[in-house]
């Protein structure tokens, strides 16, 4: 099965550019209630993605760094901790099964590295749990498991 039938598409999503600020993180993140956010360049390139711990930590160990002072610093400034490496639009779900396993969304990218969406662990959960229960289209899930 293709990805694309789980993916919530870029204009669906919240997404940071790379030269945004820490204090623009911070607001998008609280108001959106995300522990993360995909970071794209200017030309809509997926570069990496932020988290909660990465403004965390950057506020804990840059000397005289107050949540005022966030406005001025660069979100490219800020280290990151985890490597959340995007799929391919055209990869199948069990390349991105390990993948969701610790982390809440994979981001999704086309050939030239353009960020497209995410796909988010709770899709992938749902559906699956769907399938379980029976509460999914049989003729519709069937044909997805067995010709992906």
């Amino acid at each position: 099965m293709n990805i694309a039938f789980f993916l919530t598409p870029k204009r669906e999503t919240i997404y940071l550019t790379e030269d945004a600020t820490m204090r623009q993180a911070l607001e998008k993140m609280e108001h959106h209630r995300y522990s993360a956010v995909p970071i794209v360049d200017q030309a809509g390139r997926y570069i990496e993605t932020m988290t909660e711990g990465d403004l965390l930590w950057k506020l804990k160990n840059t000397k005289d760094l107050t949540l005022k002072d966030t406005n001025k610093v660069k979100i490219k400034e800020v280290s990151k901790y985890m490597d959340v490496k995007p799929v391919l639009i055209n990869a199948k779900v069990e390349d991105l099964v390990h993948l969701i396993i610790n982390q809440n969304f994979v981001p999704v990218v086309d050939d030239n590295g353009v960020f497209i969406g995410i796909v988010k662990r709770s899709t992938i959960i749902t559906y699956f749990s769907d399938l379980i229960v029976g509460n999914f289209d049989d003729k519709i899930a069937m044909k997805h498991l067995a010709y992906g």
